[in-house]
């Protein structure tokens, strides 16, 4: 079971952003918690497409606290293998 960040440097305002994912939700929100990200901000709740957009900066906190750092690519064959999965 793993937590998952991805490279993307995404404009929000003042901030850049990219994407939290995990094995499972649980632990998902676990790390949010960890790094000081609230729940509410959760994305496609109860999808494959589950995750959180985060700060660079959470991003650091996130790897600090054992998330795996993958590209968009790797990002997109999980995301596609949980649809596959689903099907």
């Amino acid at each position: 079971m793993t937590v998952y960040v991805d490279e993307a440097v995404h404009p929000f305002g003042r901030m850049k952003m990219c994407h939290m994912i995990a094995d499972t939700k649980a632990e998902l929100l676990l790390m949010a918690d960890a790094i000081g990200v609230d729940r509410k901000w959760i994305q496609k709740e109860g999808t494959t497409h589950e995750h959180f957009d985060i700060a660079k900066s959470k991003r650091e906190f996130a790897v600090c606290f054992g998330a795996q750092e993958l590209t968009r690519k790797e990002l997109g064959r999980i995301l596609r293998a949980r649809r596959n999965e689903d099907t």
